[in-house]
């Protein structure tokens, strides 16, 4: 399984777009991970510190009161107990170093959520799902699954505001590069915001485990010029733009509305209106599926739509058992989906 996540963060990309593979927490593109960032370096400070002054400390009690060659005595050295400068000093330093952490976390959180949104603010909401992501533009009247596109923040009043939901069991949203880890928690709502400030592809997963496939419940968060985000955004909003003078896309529309497919998907203007799987009107938009565990091509589309469990074991899409012809009908149907 984690072999396939692999593969798919290694060969798929936004054409145009530089992609960020290395999710490292200490190159911040965001806000919020910038402030994450500087909690980070103080704590490794502090905690380096710590552990240079006991290991020296160590080093020291170990060379100064080891046993000399010409010390022939079989007693033990005298023993001192109860020094209370030094028991005040291990008692009060602690203390300080745990409040002093504990404050500059306080005041970073509290910066984090309790945030004003800029003048130009972009609404989503991801809801997580074993195991994929549902992100939905309330304001825009569309949803995707399994990358959040948003505009980059180029103007320094432009941030994306995200609202997280679970339908199932805990999962927790995380893009290190942007922001820290936020649980997604059922029956209760979290928020979290982001202001990318570099176009391009940064990859997240979920944080909490969640089940089976908690390792590849991957997600991608691409940042686009603000043009190119409106484009994109207007194109997710339309019907589904499947080509019906195409006898083999025609048939494989037909195939596909006869099958349980539509309880669980949706593809707007037909009649799949199922909210319990992925919204598919626009999947040939997006680089991956399976929440990133294939990258999206002729091949692996077919392979997971003939049996889903061999990609990912344990998902909760069946095979359908589909005959070839009516596979390849359904797959050709799929592909049309822009």
């Amino acid at each position: 399984m984690f072999v396939h996540a692999l593969l798919a963060l290694l060969q798929t990309h936004v054409p145009g777009l530089p992609e960020y593979r290395i999710a490292n927490i200490f190159n911040p593109q965001a806000t919020p991970g910038e402030l994450e960032r500087h909690i980070a370096n103080l704590t490794l400070g502090i905690t380096a510190i710590i552990f240079v002054a006991v290991g020296a400390l160590i080093v020291y009690t170990i060379w100064k009161f080891r046993r000399k060659p010409d010390d022939e005595s079989q007693h033990e050295p005298p023993q001192v107990y109860g020094s209370n400068q030094i028991e005040i000093a291990w008692t009060v330093i602690p203390i300080l170093i745990v409040f002093i952490l504990i404050g500059v976390s306080a005041r970073v959180i509290a910066g984090i959520q309790n945030a004003s949104p800029p003048r130009s603010t972009l609404k989503v909401r991801l809801v997580g799902h074993q195991w994929w992501w549902e992100v939905q533009y309330p304001d825009l009247k569309m949803k995707t699954a399994n990358e959040i596109h948003i505009p980059v923040n180029a103007d320094g009043h432009t941030a994306t505001y995200l609202q997280l939901e679970s339908q199932d069991v805990i999962h927790s949203f995380w893009v290190p590069q942007l922001a820290g880890k936020t649980d997604l928690i059922p029956n209760r709502v979290n928020y979290t915001w982001i202001d990318p400030k570099k176009t391009g592809t940064f990859f997240g997963n979920c944080a909490e485990y969640c089940g089976t496939q908690h390792a590849n419940m991957l997600l991608r968060v691409v940042v686009q010029p603000r043009n190119d985000f409106k484009a994109w955004a207007a194109e997710q909003a339309q019907p589904a733009d499947a080509n019906a003078q195409d006898a083999k896309v025609a048939q494989g529309k037909a195939v596909f509305e006869s099958l349980a497919c539509i309880n669980c998907h949706t593809v707007n203007g037909t009649i799949a209106t199922g909210v319990f799987g992925p919204d598919l009107t626009h999947l040939m938009s997006r680089q991956t599926i399976g929440a990133g565990v294939l990258d999206l091509n002729h091949k692996n589309l077919r392979d997971w739509v003939n049996d889903p469990q061999q990609a990912k074991p344990g998902c909760l899409m069946p095979s359908m058992k589909l005959t070839d012809p009516e596979l390849d009908q359904v797959v050709s149907y799929l592909e049309s989906l822009h």
